[in-house]
């Protein structure tokens, strides 16, 4: 249920920054989403579907950047991407591992219309 208050975070900032723009219309959202988050596209594109509707941003296409998670062995050193649920370090077997990447989530950039100028 947390892709709801996500959503509308998006919303607004899609908003603020297409009044910045003075945009009569957000046409295309990338966002950026780390492998090791939470957030399920299919529920923020459903909830984006909802809440945008009486915005500017209504019909605007939402875009899904999966980043791999980066992980480092603690243990050995070795730096690895990983592919499985809960991988232990491919080169040691350690399960001592830091997330070099995997958990971000961010709007990478919008895409807008401006008024004709006449």
């Amino acid at each position: 249920m947390h892709e709801l208050s996500v959503t509308e975070h998006v919303l607004e900032i899609a908003l603020r920054h297409a009044r910045q723009n003075d945009a009569a219309r957000v046409t295309d959202i990338y966002l950026t989403i780390g492998r090791l988050s939470s957030i399920v596209d299919e529920s923020i594109q459903f909830y984006w579907d909802i809440i945008s509707q009486e915005t500017i941003c209504k019909g605007a296409k939402l875009h899904f950047n999966r980043l791999p998670a980066k992980l480092l062995c603690l243990n050995c050193g070795v730096e690895f991407t990983l592919d499985h649920e809960a991988t232990p370090c491919p080169s040691c077997g350690s399960a001592q591992l830091k997330i070099l990447s995997g958990e971000e989530f961010y709007m990478d950039s919008i895409e807008i219309e401006k008024e004709p100028v006449a």
